[in-house]
């Protein structure tokens, strides 16, 4: 019999594995409870938001073709949720909260298991994925294995929905930053030589900014029926999944119906943008340079 099953690396990975059966299994304990349920919901996707509907919303840890790495999809639902539901919603994201610990120790302690992470899971679970099948390999996305499904702290008296289509991170990169992050591209590249003479034009000391745009989300406002235990009578969250919502006779509360895609426009002033450059500076790294640096030094 072979030995690698004996190799640390190797028992970590079939951790994960039993992991991944619980979190499968939990899943399919929610939407059988949900079939089971008489409670109310809401989808913008779909106008029948059934179980079978749940399961391939709860169940889609796939890549698409040409999807960013870096971006999950969204579904953005309400469900009225009765205890019975509530609860199997909890045993989903405990189950997902120990996949999430144990990703994160494999990422620290054998980062080269990743790769089979996305290759055997999968084929545990086929049914998972037959409609994948003829195109390839399916690729796990773990990120859409991981995230929790939201859940709203106590019965609510209304939701508002919007989209929010102006997150961005801006982070600040020294120049010596800026010049390894470039050092690391294709240095033969004609962009890339010009845009490391560009940047061995400005003082060492110059702070730059890294702009990487967001994707649009849904956030969701909430009312509570009641206040909370810290006094709290609202609260704001982004919903990626369905939005369980605690109710003894499994019936929403009033909500608005956002539209199904965002608005081209932002939504917000610019804030911290305002203090950049217009134009892009480093293009390959998305970096920009700040206004005042700029004109102090130029």
């Amino acid at each position: 019999m072979s030995t690698w099953h004996q190799a640390p690396e190797y028992r970590l990975l079939a951790e994960l594995e039993a992991h991944f059966d619980i979190l499968i299994e939990r899943i399919e304990a929610l939407v059988d409870q949900y079939r089971r349920s008489n409670v109310s919901a809401w989808s913008l996707d779909t106008p029948t938001p059934d179980a079978d509907w749940l399961h391939g919303v709860l169940t889609d840890f796939w890549y698409r073709d040409g999807q960013d790495g870096r971006s999950t999809r969204s579904y953005v639902a309400l469900i009225a949720a009765d205890e019975p539901l509530m609860a199997e919603v909890a045993r989903v994201n405990a189950a997902k909260a120990e996949f999430s610990e144990l990703l994160a120790r494999i990422r620290e302690e054998v980062p080269a298991l990743i790769a089979e992470i996305k290759a055997v899971l999968p084929f545990r679970h086929p049914a998972l994925h037959n409609h994948l099948r003829g195109q390839g390999l399916a690729r796990l996305h773990l990120k859409q294995c991981w995230r929790a499904i939201p859940v709203a702290d106590a019965p609510l008296s209304r939701i508002r929905l919007a989209w929010y289509t102006s997150g961005r991170s801006i982070k600040k990169l020294s120049v010596r930053d800026a010049e390894k992050k470039l050092m690391a591209l294709d240095t033969d590249a004609a962009h890339v030589r010009i845009q490391l003479k560009r940047l061995a034009g400005i003082p060492d000391t110059e702070p730059l900014a890294q702009v990487q745009t967001q994707a649009p989300l849904m956030r969701a406002n909430l009312f509570f029926e009641e206040p909370l235990v810290d006094g709290r009578q609202r609260r704001a969250m982004n919903v990626a999944l369905p939005l369980f919502i605690p109710s003894d006779a499994g019936r929403l509360p009033d909500y608005n119906t956002p539209p199904p895609t965002p608005s081209e426009k932002r939504t917000r002033a610019k804030r911290n943008d305002e203090r950049l450059e217009e134009t892009v500076f480093l293009p390959s790294l998305r970096v920009f340079r700040y206004k005042e640096s700029k004109d102090h030094h130029d």
